[in-house]
């Protein structure tokens, strides 16, 4: 038996947060290390699968396939391919991250604070969540995805809730009140696409007779297996709305600002750079593989809820008072262009949306993580509280300016090229939506240049005069994010070169071809 790589990936973290969760409680700071150190070397099993992954190999590689619960066709498959591959490295890269950002989030507060923070249970609810994140991108039995798929909400749920931000306005009663409504909201609705997507699981297992995605997808494209087109529909609309709320797409999508706004700056990072990507990455995967008529019959609603998302948030980002809840429409936008992508049915809309995946979640994570270590300095997630900092903290505005480049898509950063991809594959297809769609990188421009402008810029106000720079902790898990942006901004092959043979397999998963351009002839 060859040595089981992907279950060793995914079981790491597991049995990591298990082991920090054990440790002492006067054993803070070593359930700390612990955290980090089993972090790395998930990272470094991620660089494993990378390496071992052959991008013009077979479609789904290092696969694992044992018995599990024979009765009703479930199995233990698993196996990646060049989109999960990514998505799996670019997991375990911003989990150390998240952790040194959050090194002190969990420590106990004040003397005399009614709440405590059990620190080694936040850091043991990160390493869970990352273990079933990864699980999740290398499930190939649809059953096995969404027991992970649903998992993942139960620790995330408690580190919204039990780990909010302790910035927050109007005292701590008000804190816990607005933290437990966060919590409750982000679980009520993805639960609920959960439910309406175990119907559609056990209804596809009706159908075809077990929960493999392969075999499931082998027998629709060799004709033994036929769904009527009525049941298709059906089935593809379960699972997609389950993937909607995790995206998120409007209108599923109120539940996002709310979280990250009472979150601390590391969890919201894991929300949306890691988390949400999941939905994006199951759309791609189990959408468009198995239900191929359903989703082109789809596409054009599709494509116009991905519009209204992408102006849409882009026009309440501008709005916001709140950092954190202008990040988070930011954010919707931007995964209105990532869905926008996927169903273009261009291979360029398609590879731009999965580098968007990955654009997003480092641009998101430099910028949140900065601003979180602005908010702690402050005490306040209130941009008109702010001012002036370049002045006291240059770096510190030097890597939030980078950060805010990167979520408008500036050229030369990474996420210019995927929304380029995205915006050239969906007009190629569908030029109003793709012209529309412009918008949102007018808007995006608006809302970022004015945040740098109204916190950094101007007169320095009393209350950041003594602000400090960044640290060398917070310089250590900025530095790296603001190099990857540099550079997959300016060469971002290498990730395109593992992700292009995947979404040509989607594409001919639903038989769609990329328009030819309309060049007259010569004369």
């Amino acid at each position: 038996m060859s040595f089981p790589l992907l279950t060793v990936t995914a079981a790491l973290p597991a049995v990591g947060a298990i082991a920090t969760a054990a440790v002492p409680a006067a054993k803070r700071t070593a359930a700390k290390w612990l955290a980090l150190l089993v972090s790395l070397a998930t990272l470094v099993l991620a660089i494993v699968v990378l390496v071992r992954f052959d991008p013009d190999g077979d479609r789904y590689q290092l696969t694992e396939s044992h018995a599990w619960i024979a009765d009703f066709g479930v199995r233990y498959e698993l196996g990646v391919d060049g989109i999960a591959v990514a998505l799996i490295a670019l997991t375990a890269l911003l989990i150390p991250f998240i952790i040194l950002a959050g090194w002190h989030d969990a420590d106990p507060l004040e003397t005399g604070s009614r709440r405590w923070r059990p620190t080694q249970g936040f850091f043991a609810l990160i390493l869970a969540v990352e273990a079933m994140v990864i699980l999740s991108f290398e499930a190939t039995d649809v059953f096995l995805f969404y027991i992970f798929f649903e998992a993942m909400l139960i620790p995330m749920y408690f580190l919204i809730g039990g780990f909010g931000d302790r910035a927050h306005e109007h005292g701590e009663k008000a804190a816990a009140t607005q933290r437990s409504y966060a919590a409750v909201k982000f679980l009520l609705y993805n639960l609920v696409g959960g439910l309406i997507m175990l119907a559609a699981v056990i209804g596809l297992y009706v159908v075809a007779g077990n929960f493999s995605l392969q075999e499931i997808a082998e027998a629709r494209a060799g004709g033994t297996l036929d769904m009527a087109t009525d049941t298709e529909r059906w089935l593809f609309l379960g699972f997609f709305f389950a993937f909607a709320v995790k995206a998120p797409l409007w209108p599923l999508h109120t539940w996002l600002p709310n979280a990250m706004q009472e979150s601390t700056a590391p969890v919201a990072v894991l929300i949306t750079a890691v988390v949400d990507k999941v939905g994006t990455f199951a759309m791609l995967r189990f959408c468009l593989q198995l239900f191929p008529e359903a989703s082109k019959w789809a596409t054009p609603v599709i494509l116009v809820l991905a519009l209204i998302s992408i102006i849409y948030g882009a026009l309440l980002a501008v709005g916001q008072r709140d950092i954190k809840r202008l990040v988070a429409y930011a954010s919707i936008s931007h995964f209105g262009f990532i869905i926008m992508g996927i169903f273009a049915m261009t291979s360029q809309g398609q590879s731009g949306a999965t580098l968007y995946m990955i654009n997003h979640g480092i641009s998101t994570a430099a910028l949140m993580l900065v601003a979180g270590f602005l908010i702690s300095r402050r005490g306040s997630r209130l941009i008109a509280d702010y001012g002036g900092v370049q002045k006291v903290a240059p770096v510190l505005a030097g890597t939030f300016l980078i950060g805010s480049l990167a979520t408008l898509s500036l050229p030369g950063l990474a996420p210019f090229v995927s929304e380029f991809l995205v915006l050239v594959g969906t007009f190629t297809r569908y030029p109003v939506i793709g012209i529309i769609a412009t918008f949102g990188i007018v808007l995006a421009a608006l809302y970022t240049l004015v945040l740098y402008q109204r916190t950094m810029t101007g007169p320095v106000k009393p209350a950041v005069s003594a602000m400090p720079d960044l640290r060398v902790r917070e310089l250590v898990v900025v530095a790296p994010l603001v190099v990857l942006l540099i550079f997959l901004g300016v060469y971002p092959k290498p990730v395109t070169q593992i992700i292009d043979p995947a979404v040509k397999q989607t594409m001919s998963d639903v038989q769609k071809k990329d328009p030819q351009p309309e060049v007259e002839a010569a004369k």
